[in-house]
């Protein structure tokens, strides 16, 4: 009998221990349309991370899970908080969770009618995506936001969505912590 050690996990920080996790950084140059105010992310630093997700290598069949991590980092563009691009899975039926690791911040879900539903991340929190919902994490604390997700290998990522629909809310600072934004046409 051979004793292994698995792969693990740091729940405090979300960093996943293991040789081969793949990381992808996403930098505000690539998130061109994201935010409510282009020209403030025009002047960002185009080479700034705002966000990156770490993951274990990627199962492509049929009833297998993936595993990963996002973490945001605090700042905003604008008023408007650091974020993910967000999306809706390619095979929509499909359901993901997040589970809150470190920090504060909100996931903004919304059906393809447009019905919004907005929940609070912290550390142990849990969080169902349902099927048929995009999804958006945001960071609205001072501190690096880091949420682990597990969804269905086959469940794919539609980023399209932004273009196609796009979230109807928007959420920015306010003098207490953050305010909600309706936008009179979706993004």
């Amino acid at each position: 009998m051979h004793l292994s050690i698995p792969t693990s996990i740091n729940y405090l920080t979300g960093h996943i221990d293991a040789e081969n996790v793949v990381c992808k950084e996403t930098a505000l140059g690539a998130l061109k349309g994201v935010f409510a105010d282009e020209s403030q992310r025009a002047k960002g630093a185009q080479d700034q991370v705002v966000y990156k997700v770490e993951m274990l290598p990627p199962q492509q069949k049929e009833g297998e899970l993936n595993f990963g991590v996002s973490h945001i980092e605090p700042g905003s563009i604008g008023d408007e908080f650091h974020m993910t691009r967000g999306h809706i899975h390619q095979r929509k039926e499909q359901a993901e969770f997040y589970f809150g690791s470190q920090g504060e911040g909100l996931l903004l879900m919304q059906t393809e009618k447009g019905e919004v539903s907005i929940e609070r991340v912290f550390p142990g929190s849990v969080h169902h995506i349902p099927g048929f919902v995009a999804h958006r994490l945001i960071n609205t604390g001072n501190t690096r936001l880091s949420a682990l997700a597990v969804w269905p290998a086959v469940a794919g990522h539609n980023y399209d969505f932004l273009d196609e629909v796009g979230f109807k809310i928007r959420i920015f600072k306010s003098s207490t912590t953050y305010k909600v934004v309706y936008m009179d046409k979706f993004d």
